[in-house]
């Protein structure tokens, strides 16, 4: 298994995970078109975030992506963890461990300073994935408005 920077042929399976991890959150519905459209921005803006897949046998089998951002409270840039999902098949091997561990690394060599993310309040095979890396929970409700 390697982890490498996901490219614009890996949309197609890209959407898949997305669909698979959507249709386990509660606030989200897979929705081909805008998770095509979204990963393309990511993929044509690197300025914007960065997209890492999980490959076996040359086969995508799990993503994480980080989006970047610029926090006022640190003064500094930092990311925002937004999907990490693996193949049903593929859980349990250690893959949503090794891609979290490479998002983290990233992260610090694209100069962050912290990643946020979110995760269903229900889902705790997830949290206790982020807390053996160091992620803590915060004190903050995230709260959103759909424009």
């Amino acid at each position: 298994m390697k982890i490498t920077p996901a490219t614009v042929s890996d949309i197609p399976k890209l959407c898949e995970l997305l669909a698979l991890l959507f249709s386990q959150e509660a606030d989200f519905q897979p929705d081909y078109e805008a998770q095509r459209r979204g990963l393309v921005h990511i993929l044509n803006n690197p300025d914007v975030g960065l997209i890492l897949v999980a490959r076996k046998n040359e086969q995508v089998v799990g993503m994480v992506n980080l989006l970047f951002t610029v926090s006022t409270a640190l003064g500094q840039r930092v990311a925002l963890l937004e999907d990490l999902i693996v193949l049903p098949n593929q859980r349990g091997n250690g893959i949503g461990s090794q891609l979290l561990k490479q998002a983290i690394e990233t992260a610090r060599l694209n100069n962050c300073h912290r990643i946020t993310l979110l995760t269903d309040s229900t889902n705790e095979s997830a949290q206790q994935l982020y807390q053996k890396q160091g992620f803590q929970f915060s004190a903050m409700i995230p709260m959103r408005v759909l424009l």
